[in-house]
């Protein structure tokens, strides 16, 4: 299990740092990103459905946006 907190980070700095992070996960691994901006809220999510990841919601409210990401390849 990996942990980023991205809070601090402003699209597309957030994507970016995402996207990084799920190159470096291997088959069966979870990732758990928070996300605070806005433009970060809409755009992870997005790109995840996009690739194909499978995600799930696990705090979703007006100031944090955590995901739970799992690599099924």
């Amino acid at each position: 299990m990996i942990f980023i907190d991205l809070t601090p980070c402003r699209c597309p700095l957030a994507l970016v740092k995402a996207k990084l992070a799920l190159k470096q996960l291997k088959e069966g691994e979870e990732l758990f990103i928070s996300l605070s901006d806005s433009g970060s809220r809409q755009d992870v999510p997005r790109f995840l459905k996009k690739v194909g990841y499978e995600f799930s919601e696990l705090c979703n409210d007006d100031k944090i946006l955590t995901l739970k990401i799992r690599n099924i390849d």
